[in-house]
């Protein structure tokens, strides 16, 4: 649902490695290529069944990102224009004359928001994967597209947005020091730029509707947290000082922090875990510093929030243990939700509100089909259907997704995801008929999370006959500080014990082969497999890293500049990388110094531009498998960062994969077919390793990608 503001960790960017796979991912416009079986099935009853292309699954989505206009004038939706994920807009009375509004040619762009102008789109994009961010806004009347941030190497975001000043934003920019964003007011009509906080050293700012600085946040050399009030009310330039307001130790860092004010600006709420596990809802009152309990779950942090869009109100909460679940703090809009969860079967998200709150957006997540989005029309509580991510799901079976609750060796609960094969298990119970093939699909993060819902890879991977497994292993949020917290020092420790742990647990409960056992991830996910493959060589009869940090050393050495301020959290729960002592340490957990180890074949992806796992961390571990005489397959695009963004890519990577776990799993697979065109696909090493790829690949491909000369 809407949401206001969120702790400053999650506002700073610094969540260290997204998850690359399909959490929830809207599936695609198929084209028409037929798929067939060549493979061996692990069940002879699903031979027939044709494979569900994966073009369906990881390709563009048809429609997605539903937004109505603040003025209710305008619905938009992100759409392909040939091939490209771009902005459409059409009147909010009829859909169907929808025009795009956007012109991207090269990467689709993946998000975008209504300026309260209502005749205005704003979204972010950066060229190659390389992270430098850049804001642009579109007038929707005009079709003028103008980049607001205009500037060389910068990594620019929204700080802020108020229906005060319609024709204005809060931008964050660090043209001035790379690792500071200092705040500037932009015209996004004539994309004039006023400078209002210089950056002093905060990792952030929270700011009011009225687009005035009220708090600075930032990170304590003991890898705490503190927000700073201006000693001075309104002083808060270069030269202000400031008070500690609210202080956290490193065991509430990741649970506590601001949430956004309410309409008059005295009352801060607060995601809050300190003398507790889980963060609650806390409202503050500013001056006297009394806070008061607004929401709680004994099982699960804070979520989202829904909030009215003028008064500021918090209206609604969710939590999400093993599914989302609202508490309603405000009586006026039971109804509307009431009403709401009875229109379709699945979990229920508002994704935009006009300003009169007269007109909903609404997206339905289901687990097994398309992502269907309606507007609501609050004063006659009545929905009406505007479309699906693709209209042809119906032809396709697909799974559900089961939530099974593991026990760590040492007591946690890991809340995990879990999609049998179709026809495997007739009882729907999470138990197959005999015991499948396994992947275990590790999230990234690791500071973030699996949930439930349509997820492309659980349903490409249970198609192709094997049973997937996703783990929230221990330092995975949402769950509470001391679940948290008990991943500290822990990468390649704890934390790859719960994976083996789900392992066994999938084994004793008759789902996994023992001896049929893949690993894959993307970002931490790919450093799980990597620690699979050297800590744990005999457990995975396989693995695939996808931008996967092969040392902790190199990593923590080559981190974005802006991530500079958030350095005291990162030793704190991954290591010290400032003393000899703590480098010893972090090479002991980084699967870099066990190579030697690796016996089980293993796929790594990596995109060449990428800024927090840079491609280092490939090229170092390939390089040393090959020292050794190790093989390994290396798949390197020179146009993509931390993880495929591009279409063309996606499919072709997925293609490799496939063909490499049917390999080594004896699953279904579909020929590479077309997957291989118009992707900037390089397999320097190892690319007979996976014979159909190897055949479709052009000799040029198969080496080093020539780097290119940066431009803006």
């Amino acid at each position: 649902m809407a949401v206001r503001q969120r702790n400053l960790f999650l506002l700073t960017g610094y969540v260290l490695f997204i998850s690359v796979g399909c959490q929830k991912s809207p599936p695609a416009q198929p084209t028409g290529t037929s798929a067939t079986t060549k493979s061996k099935p692990t069940n002879s009853q699903h031979q027939e069944r044709p494979l569900i292309p994966r073009e369906v699954l990881f390709g563009n989505p048809q429609r997605a990102n539903a937004r109505i206009s603040p003025n209710g004038k305008w619905l938009s939706f992100l759409a392909p224009v040939d091939g490209i994920l771009n902005v459409w807009v059409a009147p909010l009375e009829d859909p169907t004359a929808a025009k795009p509004v956007t012109t991207d040619k090269v990467r689709d762009i993946r998000g975008h928001h209504w300026a309260y102008t209502g005749n205005h789109i704003i979204y972010s994009q950066d060229k190659a994967g390389d992270e430098n961010w850049h804001l642009y806004v579109t007038d929707v009347a005009t079709g003028e597209t103008k980049d607001l941030t205009p500037l060389e190497k910068i990594h620019a975001q929204v700080q802020d947005v108020s229906q005060k000043f319609p024709t204005e934003i809060l931008v964050g920019l660090n043209d001035r020091n790379p690792q500071l964003h200092d705040v500037y007011r932009v015209n996004i009509e004539t994309g004039k730029r006023e400078l209002i906080q210089l950056n002093g050293g905060m990792a952030a700012y929270l700011t009011d509707d009225d687009y005035q600085i009220r708090f600075a946040f930032n990170y304590t050399p003991e890898g705490g947290t503190v927000l700073l009030k201006p000693k001075v009310a309104g002083e808060t330039g270069e030269k202000a000082e400031w008070d500690d307001f609210i202080t956290t130790g490193p065991e509430d860092a990741m649970t506590t922090g601001p949430a956004g004010f309410d309409k008059t600006g005295k009352i801060l709420y607060l995601q809050d875990s300190r003398q507790r596990d889980t963060g609650a809802l806390f409202a503050m009152d500013i001056a006297s510093g009394k806070t008061t309990l607004v929401a709680e779950d004994p099982r699960a942090d804070i979520g989202n929030m829904l909030v009215h869009p003028t008064e500021k109100t918090i209206q609604a909460v969710s939590f999400n243990y093993a599914r989302e679940e609202w508490k309603i703090l405000d009586e006026s809009i039971r109804k509307d939700l009431e009403y709401l969860e009875t229109v379709e079967d699945g979990e229920v998200l508002v994704t935009s509100r006009t300003l009169d709150d007269t007109k909903w957006t609404v997206a339905y997540m289901l687990d097994d089909g398309p992502i269907k989005f309606y507007l609501y029309d609050r004063a006659k509580q009545e929905t009406r259907f505007l479309f699906n991510s693709r209209d042809d799901l119906d032809q396709y079976q697909f799974v559900k997704m089961h939530t099974p609750i593991i026990e760590s060796r040492d007591g946690l609960n890991l809340v995990s995801y879990l999609s049998l094969p179709p026809g495997s298990d007739p009882e729907n119970d999470g138990r197959p008929e005999k015991p499948v093939p396994l992947v275990l699909d590790v999230h990234g993060g690791p500071w973030a999370r699996d949930e439930w819902g349509f997820n492309g890879s659980h349903q490409w991977l249970a198609d192709r006959g094997y049973a997937v497994l996703s783990v929230n292993y221990r330092g995975s949020t949402g769950f509470g500080k001391n679940f948290t917290n008990a991943a500290n020092g822990e990468w390649a420790g704890k934390m790859h014990n719960d994976l083996i742990d789900a392992v066994e647990w999938a084994v004793e409960q008759g789902i996994a082969q023992r001896d049929k056992v893949a690993i894959m991830g993307g970002s931490y996910g790919g450093y799980a497999t990597l620690v699979g493959l050297t800590y744990t060589p005999e457990v995975f009869a396989c693995g695939v890293d996808i931008v996967g940090p092969s040392s902790l050393v190199t990593l923590l050495e080559n981190v974005p500049p802006y991530w500079i301020p958030f350095m005291p959290v990162m030793k704190v729960r991954v290591g010290d990388i400032d003393t000899e002592e703590g480098k010893q340490v972090l090479l002991k957990r980084s699967p870099l110094t066990l190579v030697d180890k690796i016996a089980r074949p293993l796929l790594i992806g990596q995109g060449a531009n990428d800024p927090r796992v840079t491609q280092l961390e490939a090229d170092q571990i390939v390089d040393a498998m090959r020292a050794k005489n190790i093989p390994v397959t290396y798949v390197l695009y020179p146009d993509e960062g931390h993880g495929f963004s591009l279409e063309p890519n996606r499919m072709s990577f997925n293609a490799v994969t496939e063909e490499f776990l049917a390999q080594h799993l004896e699953g279904r697979f579909e020929p590479v077919g077309k997957d291989l065109e118009g992707s900037s696909i390089h397999v320097p090493v190892g690319a007979d390793g996976v014979p159909g790829i190897g055949k479709a690949l052009p000799s040029d491909r198969r080496q080093m990608p020539e780097a290119k000369e940066e431009t803006e």
